[in-house]
């Protein structure tokens, strides 16, 4: 059963970087592929619709540590501080740039808060793949399963290591990298007119970095932790994670040539999908590393309640999940189609 709930734990962890995602790279590209008011308003109206609801993934992967992993769920919670305020308060500042930024009918107060919401976007991608990078290369816990982080030390990915070091700045600009040609695929789909095709140009930019950067971050990943990749040939999920991770980097090719805007952002989908399974599926079942100290490494199994608490659980989840998925599905379909920019004060 500690099984199927840490799939159930991946499986939140990637439908809320997929979905939450798209807005993320779209906040963090809209200064550069929207140029006048009308346009960055025609790119808020492409997330409107969807980006609080994205959140509540994140709060369904919390959730889920909570009812089947505490002690991941405390332990992470601790040791990240300070990284889970500052994002909780990018969090915030894009939630209240998008709601704040036609209040007042300014140039001045429009761009102050179309600059917060792409610099909190800009920054949550980075903070997001520093805290998977912060997880792949293992955390200082103790014989407890605590740990303390300070922001950096020496930067170099050994002990005593910080939140940021060489490897995890990297793992977050990749992130940043492939959020961002993430959000530009939804918004190839959703737009038309100049920000259409920007967005093309911005996507294939972004995504040729992807290709260059992958294989350099999983050669930094053997570097930190040969253990992860050395468990790859073992595991036929994660080859099967890694070739629909392929499949995804081809179908957003084939769709940007081929002027297919809906194949390159399932593709893009696919390509996050992916590579976030392959991952669970090699570091199963550890969920948060002990350096030097595989022992005091938290487990699926060590660190989960009773089976007959995690049967109880799953109950409820095959009620609510069904739920989540239809509201989204039913979501996409009313908002289909290519989106308007608003006109005066009208929303955005």
């Amino acid at each position: 059963m500690a099984e199927v709930w840490f799939a159930i734990a991946a499986v939140m962890l990637a439908a809320y970087v997929v979905l939450d995602g798209f807005d993320f790279g779209a906040g963090a590209l809209h200064l550069f592929v929207a140029k006048s008011d009308r346009e960055r308003r025609q790119v808020l109206a492409a997330i409107g619709p969807f980006w609080d609801g994205n959140e509540v993934w994140l709060l369904a992967t919390g959730g889920a540590l909570f009812v089947a992993f505490p002690r991941v769920l405390a332990s992470g919670l601790s040791g990240f501080y300070f990284a889970i305020f500052l994002v909780l308060w990018t969090l915030i500042l894009r939630g209240i740039s998008i709601e704040f930024r036609s209040h007042v009918d300014h140039p001045l107060w429009r761009v102050a808060w179309d600059t917060v919401f792409a610099s909190a976007s800009t920054l949550l991608p980075v903070l997001f793949g520093a805290a998977l990078g912060n997880l792949v290369r293992g955390l200082p816990l103790d014989s407890a399963g605590w740990f303390s982080l300070p922001l950096f030390t020496d930067l170099t990915a050994k002990t005593p290591v910080g939140i940021l070091d060489w490897y995890t700045i990297f793992a977050g600009l990749f992130a940043l990298t492939a959020l961002g040609g993430h959000g530009a695929t939804f918004l190839l789909w959703k737009s038309d007119g100049p920000v259409h095709e920007r967005s093309r140009r911005a996507a294939g930019r972004l995504y040729g970095a992807v290709v260059v950067l992958w294989p350099l971050l999983t050669v930094a990943t053997w570097l930190v932790n040969a253990p992860m990749l050395a468990a790859l040939p073992g595991r036929p999920l994660a080859w099967l994670s890694l070739l629909l991770a392929v499949g995804g980097l081809i179908a957003v090719g084939l769709g940007l040539r081929g002027d297919r805007p809906l194949a390159a952002f399932l593709g893009s989908c696919a390509f996050l999908a992916g590579m976030l399974a392959a991952t669970a599926a090699c570091v199963f079942p550890v969920m948060l590393r002990a350096i030097g100290d595989d022992s005091a490494s938290l487990t699926a199994y060590n660190a989960s309640v009773p089976v007959a608490s995690l049967a109880t659980a799953i109950r409820w989840w095959a009620i609510g999940f069904p739920l989540a998925v239809a509201y989204f599905v039913i979501l996409f379909r009313l908002h289909r189609g290519k989106v308007i920019a608003p006109h005066g004060r009208e929303g955005y």
